[in-house]
């Protein structure tokens, strides 16, 4: 059976392990030196209280901001005769009615995909009151006719209400929607200061429309709309909940894993310490106001990874150590293997992170919000392995007979012989 040995001969092993046994005197006397990482967990403690406060007080009063993939909205990809200029693209859409609009290219640099959380009606209302400043959006009713049997109303027609208007404001209305190219509609005469445009072409297709309107005046070239999607809330409000579910699930597999592969403390340990940074990637995108989509459940469900792995490298170095140091209490033995382990962790942090500053500077707007939440993830699931886990082992009371390995029976176990 191997040896017992003390911290200082663990960490001289580790040193002269790592530098393939050529490494000079002073490279081993450095590395054979603690870090006391433990001497600051009572700081570490207070700093993951104000992280978690101010990450559950946020989530509980402002919530998330979900983008389209879980509130519904609409999916538009127009397509332009030239090259598009995707600023001038989100300038013409801000200045006509469309909030927080993403924009993005989508193929070729012709072909653009746009996404934006209003509704098709939210839009027409929009758009006329960008194009015509006498429209006020409260005095509009947009309508869909359904279930109708009147020839001049057609099932999937629809009707845009104006009250409380004036003969000029028909008449700019009759003009702008002669400019737009529609082939089937009409507008009524003002009754009681109240009047109608209908198109027989639908809502679709009249939003369609306008956007090309917007779009071609905008960027001087020709604009066509290959495709309009909608989201409805419905699958939105699905697609939550299973990602919620979904990080449950993989919360609740890692802590049967972990208490089978290791011991139970260290699953909890471990699970506490993915929570944090789940709960902490989470609290960012809440106090910032960041769109919360798919890429970023995608994100946090990898966060959850690439903490586990660093935790999981961290604990197996603490379990090798408690039952081969003979000497020194859990805190000196939970410090040298984090010591040991310090190298590897700041390495696979340091290069990941590079990595991810690529995606955010250069990978796009679609991925913006991903590349966020996982720095973010790197940074805090860094700190959890060393401070969080580590922290409540000890306030578990690890010890070495949590680990130590059962005698067969009939075997003696005999400190310091084979």
């Amino acid at each position: 059976m191997s040896k017992r040995k003390t911290a200082k001969e663990v960490l001289k092993e580790n040193a002269n392990n790592s530098a393939d046994g050529r490494a000079n005197s002073n490279e081993s006397n450095t590395a054979q030196k603690c870090i006391n990482f433990m001497g600051q967990r009572f700081i570490a403690m207070i700093f993951s209280a104000v992280l978690l406060i101010a990450s559950i007080s946020s989530l509980a009063i402002n919530g998330l901001q979900f983008g389209l993939d879980f509130t519904g909205g609409l999916q538009i990809e127009p397509q332009y005769s030239q090259a598009a200029n995707l600023e001038d693209v989100r300038t013409a859409l801000a200045e006509n009615g469309f909030k927080d609009a993403v924009v993005v290219n989508f193929g070729s640099d012709r072909d653009v995909k746009i996404t934006t959380q209003q509704s098709r009606e939210e839009l027409v209302v929009a758009q006329l009151g960008a194009a015509i400043p006498s429209v006020q959006s409260d005095n509009v009713s947009v309508e869909v006719v359904s279930g109708s049997n009147d020839p001049a109303r057609p099932n999937g027609a629809l009707i845009i209400s104006f009250s409380d208007a004036s003969e000029t404001l028909r008449q700019d209305i009759e003009g702008f929607v002669g400019e737009m190219g529609l082939k089937q509609y009409s507008i009524s005469t003002l009754v009681d200061n109240n009047f109608t445009v209908l198109s027989a072409e639908g809502l679709q297709v009249f939003t369609e429309t306008l956007l090309i309107n917007t779009l071609s005046n905008a960027s001087g070239s020709e604009v066509i709309i290959k495709r309009t999607e909608f989201v409805g809330p419905q699958v939105g409000d699905e697609l939550r909940d299973q990602g919620g579910i979904g990080m449950l699930f993989a919360l609740a597999i890692v802590m049967a894993y972990v208490a089978l592969r290791f011991q139970f403390k260290f699953s909890v340990a471990s699970v506490a310490a993915l929570a944090h940074d789940v709960i902490v990637v989470l609290g960012f995108f809440s106090i910032f106001s960041l769109d919360f989509d798919l890429t970023v459940l995608a994100a946090v469900l990898a966060v959850i990874g690439y903490s586990l792995n660093d935790t999981i490298v961290v604990s197996d170095r603490m379990r090798e150590n408690f039952r081969l140091m003979r000497t020194g209490d859990a805190l000196e033995v939970i410090n040298v293997s984090l010591t040991q382990t310090l190298g590897r962790t700041l390495v696979t942090s340091l290069t990941t992170f590079l990595v991810l500053l690529a995606l955010f500077f250069v990978g796009g707007e679609l991925i913006h919000a991903f590349s966020i939440a996982l720095m973010i993830g790197v940074i805090i699931g860094t700190y959890s392995s060393v401070y969080v886990a580590a922290n409540i082992l000890l306030m578990m009371h690890i010890s070495k007979e949590d680990l130590m390995v059962p005698v067969k029976e009939g075997s003696e176990e005999i400190d310091g012989m084979p």
